[in-house]
């Protein structure tokens, strides 16, 4: 049997060498690239011509459901196998939407990668149970597009005035978002509707996000003010 080619894409040195090392017992399985950032996956991946990429989502550059998406367009042959810790329901439906092949949660047995990379490359999907009931169940996003680009704008740390000033809208009328935004999603306040949505998946990932305590992992991310 011919050797599947891996492309891995993990921003964390010590994960990615640990992980090539994994893959790399297997007789069947080599890793032929190996990046650090997002927006190297296409570029990489058209050279080297992998049969999966396995993709960490939180990637400097360029997030990887973004990339996942990008490679599907520019490389569809090549079947992507998600490998992350965030195990959200939200964050399974956008890589659902991005052609993804599998969504798999570092926190598996490691015996079980190496199934999944096969499984993947032969065309199964590959995706954790629990976490597809969950996804199943989950209800769609109650924002509306104006009300979610309020609140986008508010995670990348924009004020008020900076949003209405973006928007063409009052001040007034964007504190109304922001208080409709909390009302909509439970949440206590605008930090905690921030972090309902990113963990419902409703808002994206992005290269420079500043974490800070509070999310259910320890962490909420919000974009460093510029």
């Amino acid at each position: 049997m011919p050797n599947l080619k891996i492309l891995l894409a993990e921003d964390v040195a010590m994960v990615c060498g640990a992980l090539v090392a994994l893959i790399e017992l297997e007789p069947d399985l080599k890793v032929v690239a190996a990046v650090s950032r997002g927006d190297d996956i296409v570029r990489a991946a058209v050279e080297h011509k992998p049969d999966v990429a396995i993709i960490d989502i939180d990637l400097p550059g360029l997030d990887g459901l973004s990339a996942a998406a990008q490679l599907h367009d520019e490389l569809p042959a090549c079947r992507t196998l998600i490998l992350t810790s965030l195990g959200r329901a939200g964050m399974l439906r956008r890589a659902l939407a991005a052609h993804v092949s599998g969504y798999m949660l570092k926190e598996a047995p490691s015996e079980q990668l190496a199934t999944a990379i096969r499984d993947v490359a032969a065309g199964h999907s590959v995706i954790d149970p629990q976490l597809a009931m969950s996804a199943w169940d989950s209800g769609q996003n109650p924002l509306s597009p104006r009300e979610h680009e309020v609140l986008r704008r508010a995670a990348e740390g924009a004020e008020p005035a900076e949003i209405a000033a973006a928007l063409h809208l009052s001040v007034g009328t964007v504190r109304n978002y922001l208080t409709a935004i909390v009302t909509k999603l439970n949440a206590r306040n605008r930090v905690d509707a921030i972090k309902v949505a990113y963990d419902s998946g409703w808002l994206p990932l992005c290269a420079s996000l500043r974490y800070l305590p509070g999310s259910s992992n320890g962490r909420i991310p919000v974009l460093a003010r510029r």
